[in-house]
């Protein structure tokens, strides 16, 4: 069926409700909008469902929701796994706790028992509930960071990490069987519970969850001495990470704690941001002006799920706030967890630090510095989480600390996805640790910088949107596959690593192995000096990632060769 006539379908066919069928009579004449809404059906990725609100088949709506829960819903009959039931979150978003009640009742119809948060609640409470009620599956209705138009749906499996082979792959199959929504089973909420089906969760869920996250502070009795001194800004960006940030923050001690109140609220239509990501200067107007009146020592912002960190800190030689990128504040817990375990005689055997191929190359040389074994996996946190539950099936590792480029990481094994307030907890806890010694946390990476290096990261993302955009980027991906460079900005390829193909090259002999890691569409070149460089299409939306590192001798040094590797990849190959 074409567009065209999926579209006349929606419009007549008495399965869509009538608000459906009045937003699509407005946009007839707009035949760019209809085909965009029409020319595909939103895509079940390997995470789940991401784009943008609206009717039609390529939006997230009630429709598309119930057909991708329909797909989930008949692969957990067939494991045989319904009894166990299925926990859901959702945030602050337009259309999230509708969507969450759809999905549940959607389970319900399939003989699937949900256990639906009362509230919005952020992402890593999501992973943990799975976990702590012994589900079999975790839906998480968010778009994350992403504008505000945008709503999505990840799936969690039983570990409570987002869904990887074999049951990524045999979920996406079963949703893809789901062609019509004749297939699709609903019925009422009031049936649902009355039933035992749909049930509601809240605060004993909450509070077992700020126990674990209490448990990952080293040294609360620092906290206790310098909670007086140390003056602390922060800002949820109108999403779900208000009541824990606070809550744990109050519960260790921190008593100078001051919350933006226009962004406090939860709103899906994030009136102070356009675009809520703690990455985007923008997005910390105001927290840096409320931080400037309070004279803050640590500024921080979490996005609309609460599962990324965003932080500034004041330095005190020029009065000015200084931004953290995630690897930065990645790095200055890693160390701070290593460096206290150690001294506390608390750190466990065959300790791991977790990152993504895309992450700052510091971490190699924090690890080898603690003895500390490091594991790479490919970009996405569910591939971290993935790597805690082969520790615990084999014993070969104890996990202490994963993270990734984008402000996200996780200390303790509690959640299997990256967890911002317990982010914020460490990094408020770092932070006192450091003002006892007269440092703020700026000087601590000061430190970091002269005694492993000046690592400096980049990334740049190409938006390329529609049947064009996607052309786009396979063709991007095709032409940097099939003429690899022996050189990128002044720095010797070494080898070259196609994850689609599972290759690894060396670019010196012609040598070529195995990258040892899952099949994925990623490109990764190995520099010398420390240097290296990453292209891959984004999973989520229509954009082409490029990632790039260096490693200094100074800041200037750093910044001046970040830039020229910069400029030389986006000449190369965008």
């Amino acid at each position: 069926m074409g567009y065209k006539e999926e579209f006349n379908k929606w419009c007549t066919d008495p399965y869509f409700d009538e608000d459906t069928k009045a937003e699509l009579a407005n946009l007839l004449g707009n035949e760019k909008e209809i085909e965009d809404r029409f020319y595909r059906s939103l895509e079940f990725g390997t995470g789940g469902l991401r784009g943008v609100i609206g009717a039609g088949t390529n939006r997230m709506n009630i429709y598309t929701v119930r057909q991708a829960t329909q797909g989930l819903a008949n692969y957990i009959v067939k494991k045989g796994a319904q009894n166990k039931g299925v926990a859901i979150a959702f945030d602050s978003r337009n259309m999230s706790p509708e969507f969450a009640t759809e999905a549940a009742l959607c389970l319900n119809a399939n003989g699937i028992k949900t256990y639906r948060f009362e509230s919005l609640r952020p992402t890593p409470e999501l992973s943990f509930a799975v976990r702590k009620l012994g589900c079999t599956a975790g839906i998480n209705v968010t778009a994350s960071h992403n504008p505000r138009e945008y709503n999505g749906y990840k799936v969690y499996w039983e570990d409570g990490a987002q869904i990887t082979p074999p049951n990524d792959t045999g979920i996406l199959a079963e949703a893809a069987a789901v062609t019509d929504f004749s297939q699709v089973k609903t019925m009422s909420q009031k049936e649902a519970e009355a039933a035992g089906l749909f049930n509601t969760i809240g605060a004993e869920i909450d509070d077992a969850y700020m126990e674990e996250l209490k448990k990952q502070s080293i040294h609360p009795e620092i906290i206790k001495e310098m909670a007086k001194d140390i003056t602390i800004v922060y800002t949820p960006l109108h999403g779900t990470g208000l009541k824990p940030v606070q809550r744990v923050l109050k519960e260790l001690g921190f008593e100078n704690v001051y919350v933006e109140p226009q962004q406090a609220i939860p709103d899906g239509n994030f009136p102070t941001v356009s675009y809520p990501n703690p990455e985007s200067p923008k997005a910390w107007e105001l927290a840096l002006k409320l931080a400037k009146e309070k004279d803050a020592d640590i500024v921080l912002a979490t996005d609309p799920d609460a599962d990324r960190l965003g932080v500034y800190c004041k330095d005190t030689k020029s009065g000015e706030y200084v931004s953290f990128t995630g690897n930065m504040s990645g790095m200055l817990i890693a160390e701070y967890l290593f460096k206290e375990k150690r001294a506390t005689n608390t750190m466990p055997e065959n300790p791991a630090l977790i990152e993504t191929i895309v992450t700052t190359n510091m971490a190699k040389v924090i690890a080898k510095e603690y003895d500390v074994d490091l594991i790479e996996v490919l970009t996405g946190f569910k591939y971290i989480g993935e790597q805690i539950k082969i520790f615990e099936q084999t014993g070969s590792h104890n996990y202490v600390f994963g993270l990734e480029e984008s402000y996200g990481c996780l200390a303790g094994t509690y959640a299997r996805d990256k967890d911002a307030p317990v982010a914020v907890m460490l990094l408020c806890e770092v932070a006192s640790y450091y003002k006892k010694q007269g440092k703020t946390l700026w000087d601590a990476m000061l430190d970091m910088y002269e005694k492993y290096g000046y690592f400096k990261e980049g990334q740049e993302a190409i938006t390329l949107k529609g049947i064009d955009g996607a052309s786009q980027i396979k063709e991007i991906m095709d032409n940097a596959r099939n003429n690899p460079p022996t050189e990128l900005g002044g720095y010797k390829v070494l080898s070259v690593s196609d994850y689609d193909n599972d290759t690894k090259k060396d670019m010196t002999t012609g040598e070529v192995g195995k990258t040892g890691l899952p099949k994925s569409n990623v490109l990764y070149y190995e520099l010398d000096e420390h240097a290296w460089a990453c292209i891959r299409p984004s999973g989520t939306e229509p954009k082409i990632k490029f990632y790039f590192g260096v490693k200094g001798s100074s800041i200037e040094d750093s910044e001046k060769k970040l830039e020229k590797l910069h400029k030389n990849l986006m000449e190369m190959f965008s």
